[in-house]
């Protein structure tokens, strides 16, 4: 219940203060006196809500700012709500509770993100919001008939909101909560919820199927074990019986190739005597020729040095001469007579010395070359003789040391060589280069290493006859297939073991879940069914409380109705599926709605409007705000609506009367009522004036 609206600057009112008691309060006068401010003033102060087009224009022209405040009791407590705006559209809003003569501040201002929000604590304590107050409480100008033109959705959200079976929705969230939460223990304790119980089911029979398949599986594994395990068994022995056999064949052919490995020894030893032989002959077989020569080549080359010698001594000596004669020469030229005198002292000579006479030396020089120079060819000839005859002798010498390098005395030494030569040819082309069967024996001949090697040859050839390698190695083959066979056996059977045994470890903790699933299930299933019956807005409890409702409303509707003096005798309210059905009667008739006057739908609408007050109790609201509620309506039922408000103050709600507020320009309709509070709004340049009648 209000109990006082103060608003300071606030659109037309600069400073209005009003007093409000449990009874009707009417405000009469002219259009724009100010009178519906009110109903701005109360949404604002308490949801920051309102009719106009911003805050800003909330201030009153000439002001910086303004404010509205509202007093107002719910629950046997008294509040206050206040909200502040100024030119800047900045807003201070507070929402108090008076305690003991003081207010205690609970709520400031819409920092939602902080989770604080004074709207949200009016709300809290109203149990109403402003859209469903809007509907319910506050009749705006000319929409007294909107609750029956509301969409039949919005009227039964309307009508729970009224009955209070909003706080259903408060259980059923916190029984979802609650079932959320044992959920999620569940899950985190089993590993799966009720809800996946029929996954486990699904999970149960997918493994029981798997175990079931893999049995035939498991049954023919163990058949090829057995099968591929005689016949590991068979060639087993069968290897073992031959594996002998299989020795002595790779010693036999150990033998045959030491046999043809020393065969080959042999050749190249004999190859490399013969070749050594024949090398022997090659080189001494010229140096017997060539060493017989040596003391008459070496007499000869002595010979041919002395004679060497001698000419060189000569040659030597014309030489000198030659010199002495061409210095000789060089004076002569300076002793040539002049006048028959000598060129020296001037004396008179016949002749010169002919030591001194240019003509008899040049003649000598002359002679001496021609003599030098037949030395010269002859001392070359026996240069080059000297050097063939050091070749000769020099070959003779390699001739004689390559004999006793070879230790070769005569000519029957190397004739002894070739014949050893020849034996050793024919030796050689006699033995086999190859070892088979057919050569055998002429190996064995080679020495007695040879012939053991043979005999031995023999006695292996002897023990493995009738052994077939091949047959053998493909029996190993075999064998090692079979293992491989029966080692994939054994892993695809130790594979299907364990998994079986991982299965049915599997099958045991899943039945052992599904077990308490069920249980579980079982207990969320009446959990569901509690939420679905009772605390379903929809469920059983909610549609008995709205039949209810709606039986009251429809009770009380039709009795203001009768008050209202219309044709309209009865009103029913019924619910069909998510809507609310509105059906007027005339005695036994039904009426359509859009059949009936623009005043009677206006008396439907108060009369609905009424009636829901009356359940008002069901929230913390009681009060009722009706502006220009006699618009489309006769004098007569001006007057009956007069008389019903006044009725509707008598009735109690949670000890209480219903608090009405009526803005009209129609003050002639409570001459003659029992209406007290009757207040004159004019409009003045300071502002509205606010007076009592």
């Amino acid at each position: 219940m209000i109990k006082s609206i103060e608003l300071v600057d606030f659109l037309s009112h600069s400073d209005t203060k009003l007093q409000f008691d449990d009874d009707t309060s009417v405000f009469v006068g002219q259009n724009g006196a100010g009178k519906s401010s009110i109903i701005d003033a109360i949404t604002f102060a308490l949801f920051g809500n309102h009719t106009r087009k911003n805050n800003k224009s909330l201030i009153r022209r000439g002001a910086n700012q303004g404010f509205a405040r509202i007093e107002f009791s719910a629950n046997g407590k008294n509040y206050q709500a206040l909200r502040k705006i100024n030119s800047k559209g900045e807003l201070i809003a507070q929402f108090s509770e008076e305690i003991n003569g003081s207010l205690k501040i609970i709520a400031e201002g819409e920092r939602k993100q902080f989770d604080e929000s004074m709207t949200v604590q009016i709300e809290k304590t109203l149990g109403i919001d402003f859209e469903k107050l809007k509907i319910a409480s506050i009749v705006q100008q000319g929409e007294l008939d909107t609750i029956i033109k509301a969409k039949p959705k919005e009227f039964k959200e309307l009508l729970n909101a009224i009955i209070g079976i909003d706080r259903l929705d408060t259980a059923l969230s916190s029984m979802r909560t609650v079932q959320k939460d044992f959920r999620t223990h569940i899950q985190k304790k089993l590993g799966y919820d009720d809800t996946q119980v029929q996954l486990i089911e699904n999970q149960i029979t997918e493994y029981e199927n798997e175990s079931k398949n893999a049995k035939p599986r498991l049954e023919k594994l163990v058949t090829e074990k057995e099968k591929i395990r005689g016949l590991i068994s068979n060639l087993e022995e069968e290897i073992e019986t031959n594996a002998s056999k299989e020795s002595q064949l790779k010693e036999l052919d150990s033998r045959k190739n030491e046999l043809i490995s020393y065969v080959r020894d042999i050749i190249k030893s004999i190859q490399r005597e013969v070749s050594e032989k024949e090398q022997t002959v090659n080189e001494c077989k010229p140096c017997f020729a060539v060493s017989r020569n040596t003391e008459e080549l070496q007499l000869e080359n002595k010979k041919n040095q002395k004679d060497l010698v001698a000419i060189e001594t000569e040659l030597n000596d014309l030489e000198k001469k030659q010199v002495r004669l061409e210095e000789h020469e060089d004076l002569a030229e300076r002793l040539e007579l002049k006048d028959g005198k000598c060129p020296v002292c001037d004396s008179s000579v016949d002749h010169l010395n002919p030591l001194f006479q240019k003509e008899h030396i040049v003649t000598e020089i002359a002679v001496i070359q021609r003599d030098i120079a037949q030395l010269e060819t002859e001392r070359a000839k026996l240069i080059e003789k000297s050097e063939k005859l050091e070749d000769e002798l020099e070959e003779s010498k390699e001739a004689e040391t390559i004999l006793k390098t070879h230790k070769i005395t005569d000519e029957s030494q190397l004739e002894e060589i070739v014949a050893e030569i020849k034996i050793k040819t024919k030796q050689i082309q006699k033995i086999p280069i190859t070892v088979n069967s057919g050569q055998l024996v002429e190996a064995a001949t080679l020495d007695s290493h040879a012939k053991t090697l043979y005999e031995s040859i023999a006695s292996l050839e002897k023990s493995t006859e009738g052994f077939d390698q091949e047959a053998f190695l493909k029996m190993k083959e075999s064998l090692h297939d079979y293992r491989n066979e029966l080692s994939q056996i054994d892993q695809e059977y130790g594979e299907i073991s364990g998994n079986n045994k991982k299965i049915s470890l599997k099958l045991e903790k899943l039945g052992t879940i599904l077990k308490d699933l069920k249980h579980v299930h079982g207990y969320v299933g009446e959990l569901e069914e509690i939420q679905n019956s009772v605390y379903n807005r929809d469920g059983p409890v909610g549609k008995s409380l709205r039949s209810w409702a709606l039986e009251v409303i429809s009770v009380k509707a039709s009795e203001y109705l009768e008050k209202l003096n219309t044709k309209i005798q009865r009103i029913s309210l019924s619910e069909k599926n998510t809507k609310i059905d509105i059906t007027c009667y005339s005695r036994n008739t039904t009426l359509e709605l859009e059949s009936l006057s623009g005043g009677e739908q206006v008396s439907i609408a108060l009369a609905l409007r009424l009636g829901m007050a009356h359940l008002l109790g069901a929230s913390n609201l009681n009060f009722m705000i009706l502006d220009e509620p006699t618009t489309h309506l006769d004098s007569e039922r001006r007057k009956s609506l007069v008389n019903v408000l006044s009725q509707l103050t008598n009735i109690k709600q949670n000890g209480s009367s219903m608090q009405f507020i009526i803005i009209t320009h129609d003050a002639e309709i409570f001459d003659d009522s029992s209406v007290e509070n009757i207040y004159k709004f004019e409009p003045s340049q300071n502002g509205t004036i606010v007076s009592a009648l």
